[in-house]
């Protein structure tokens, strides 16, 4: 059985209160009056107890008018003020109130940590907003220029250069423009695949496979422990966590370098790690580099565009798991997934 609160129980308590007293007053005061009658005037009033009653109440009743008015009145018309300068478009309103009803004192609580909620969607999207402008700015005013120089006389060579470069951009706000997509639809949590049963070790071999041209030509190595995973869960969504993942290992890695990836099975969950011999995350940059668009200036040299890790930790928390990343003594950095294992009912 649930506890009541105790701000709505005092509310009703006082109103509760306030009338029962005022009967018990109404009815004292009445025989107030009348011993007062006899006693100095020596006469017996013949007044019906109605009207006795209307004098009294009438009375009460504007000083408990009065008293109402500063608790509860006065407090929403403050709040009714505040609420038209949000509606306006001023998320820096406080509202301030000292009641002593606990009700009205967590409506101005609940109103204030509405405002703050509110400030913060509204910075976090004029920040999203500037920072997608700023990635779709670049690839385009790189596809411009290009163009522009198609437009003269260049040689065969510089001709294909120029073709690669702009198809290398084309390519780049393409994947921008999926992974905005993919992170709006994650955030909202609307047309989520279906969960289907699939074998966890063999998508991530998929990844690797996918991303061979990237690793070939960097000539890496690859120590790769995957035990037999069957998974319940969002196949295609899981397959953007081991791409970016091991993209970004191949990415960062030095040539000749290697890239350790292990998963195996624990009670109840599954982690997946995997390791690079890369330069590692910028001190502080651990749980940063999972933000949107936010690039580190290793990131930047790799022309990324800061969406792949804010997508990968959106799709693990969506699985209900967690990541995480950690600097290596040596060299390089340790990324850790953890997925629960749902059994498929």
């Amino acid at each position: 059985m649930k506890k009541k609160r105790n701000g709505r129980s005092s509310l009703r308590l006082r109103f509760i209160l306030i009338c029962m007293s005022q009967l018990v007053l109404v009815a004292a005061l009445a025989e107030l009056a009348g011993w007062a009658f006899r006693h100095w005037f020596g006469v017996t009033p013949e007044l019906p107890i109605f009207v006795w009653a209307m004098v009294f109440s009438g009375t009460i009743g504007v000083a408990v008018t009065n008293h109402m008015t500063k608790m509860l009145i006065d407090p929403i018309a403050k709040l009714r003020s505040a609420m038209r300068e949000v509606a306006d478009g001023d998320f820096k309103v406080e509202a301030k109130c000292e009641s002593r009803i606990q009700d009205v004192q967590d409506i101005y609580d609940s109103f204030n940590s509405m405002v703050r909620e509110l400030s913060t969607t509204e910075t976090l999207q004029t920040d999203f907003i500037s920072d997608v402008s700023h990635e779709f700015k670049t690839p385009i005013n790189a596809i411009e220029g290009y163009a522009s120089l198609l437009e003269g006389e260049p040689s065969p060579e510089e001709q294909r250069a120029y073709v690669e470069k702009i198809l290398f951009n084309t390519r780049r706000l393409s994947a921008l423009t999926g992974n905005i997509l993919l992170l709006s639809k994650l955030s909202n949590q609307s047309i989520l695949p279906q969960k289907t049963q699939f074998r966890l070790d063999e998508q991530i071999r998929q990844a690797i496979v996918a991303l061979e041209q990237m690793w070939s030509e960097k000539e890496l190595g690859f120590e790769v422990e995957l035990e037999e995973t069957p998974f319940f869960g969002y196949e295609s969504l899981l397959l953007h966590v081991w791409t970016n993942l091991i993209g970004n290992a191949v990415k960062f890695s030095p040539k000749g370098g290697e890239i350790r990836i292990k998963m195996m099975r624990t009670e109840g969950a599954v982690v997946f790690t995997i390791e690079d011999d890369g330069p590692g995350i910028p001190a502080g940059d651990e749980e940063r580099i999972f933000h949107k668009f936010y690039q580190s200036d290793n990131s930047r040299e790799m022309n990324g565009n800061g969406l792949g890790l804010a997508l990968a930790q959106q799709i693990v928390e969506l699985s209900g798991g967690t990541i995480s990343v950690e600097n290596l003594p040596a060299a390089g950095c340790r990324f850790t997934v953890k997925l629960p294992i749902v059994v498929k009912v």
